[in-house]
């Protein structure tokens, strides 16, 4: 059964009781959306409906309550096509302008930021991965020579972002030889992302057959997981635990176990946000209750974005309960994504 088989005056029905819902936190009767709508159908008529609405799924039916909440298959058909159009408010557009007008050094800092401004305005959990440099692509390696057995290796990639390191030579090196090195490295590397780098680097490094190019070859063969490590992979911002736990649905303390794990295990994060990526990277995901698939947090909804440095990608976005202002919360999420692509390839 789809959205598409429900007729108009059930999908009025089913969007307002979703409203009421979302905004008390209260199963909704008939009598209320009879006072609080003008639909010209009598409360007996929209308790029918209703009746309808549960019997096809979108609907559940509290024991301890004469009225109804939504199921998931009800807030997917309200995300899908019964809510509001995501529009940011003024107020909120300010605020977030306002904080990013800060002049950034550090991409750290300014993430720290974008996951705290998230869950201030939405008042739930705030999850920002950092950007993964698995499919950044080189676009040039410089190699500076530090003394005669030490070198500062700055790969530049072509997000505009650039990363350094120090690596140690087992003899001495010439001037000559390291920048011979470097315009291999250059030639043979170039436009390669970093996974088809260090999956490759040995083999495009076997016709070298100057020996003295071989000790500073060696180091780079030695070093290539270092210097083209994805150090993005185990890291994720978690804020807003004091936000989500002001709503209701955490008077039950279990809700609240779930949330403190989920804060203290960052890897079940970094690997729920992979999962929630896109085919359309300019596509907000929102994942509702069993399609986070995690039995843990089948009571949660999650709504997620890419961020890019061009070929450099990250993951925002927020948990919190099922009842939630969905287009508000979209909206939010879509400008920030917006103006952190923006800020990082400033910094970068």
């Amino acid at each position: 059964m789809t959205e598409n088989i429900l007729k108009e005056r059930e999908k009025a029905i089913l969007r307002y009781v979703i409203h009421q819902f979302i905004l008390n936190a209260m199963p909704v009767g008939s009598r209320l959306i009879s006072k609080k709508y003008n639909l010209g159908l009598s409360s007996a008529t929209i308790r029918n409906i209703m009746s309808d609405l549960e019997e096809m799924g979108y609907l559940d039916h509290p024991h301890t309550s004469a009225g109804r909440i939504p199921t998931d298959k009800g807030y997917r058909v309200y995300v899908d096509s019964l809510m509001d159009p995501p529009v940011l408010d003024r107020e909120a557009k300010k605020i977030i302008d306002m904080n990013f007008e800060t002049q950034f050094s550090d991409a750290e800092e300014l993430l720290r930021i974008t996951s705290y401004v998230l869950s201030e305005l939405t008042n739930q959990l705030a999850l920002v991965t950092y950007p993964k440099f698995d499919q950044a692509v080189l676009e040039k390696i410089q190699i500076v020579r530090l003394s005669s057995t030490r070198v500062l290796v700055v790969v530049s990639i072509r997000s505009g972002m650039v990363r350094t390191i120090t690596l140690e030579i087992n003899a001495e090196s010439k001037e000559e030889h390291i920048e011979l090195v470097q315009n291999y490295l250059n030639e043979k590397l170039c436009g390669l992302t970093f996974t088809e780098i260090k999956n490759s680097f040995e083999e495009r490094m076997r016709d070298v057959n100057k020996d003295s190019l071989q000790p500073v070859i060696r180091v780079f063969i030695e070093s290539v997981d270092k210097i083209f490590k994805d150090t993005s992979t185990d890291k994720a911002l978690v804020t807003g635990t004091k936000n989500i736990l002001k709503h209701p649905e955490f008077i039950d303390p279990s809700n609240i176990q779930t949330i403190i794990e989920l804060i203290e295990n960052q890897d079940i994060i970094i690997h729920i946000l992979d999962n929630r990526r896109e085919n359309d990277p300019n596509k907000v995901s929102v994942s509702i209750g069993g399609e986070i698939n995690d039995e843990k947090l089948s009571e949660y909804s999650m709504i997620t974005k890419e961020y890019s440095i061009g070929d450099v990608k990250g993951t925002l976005g927020i948990m919190g309960p099922k009842r939630m202002e969905y287009p508000k919360m979209i909206a939010t999420i879509e400008y920030i994504a917006e103006q952190l692509s923006k800020e990082l390839t400033q910094i970068g």
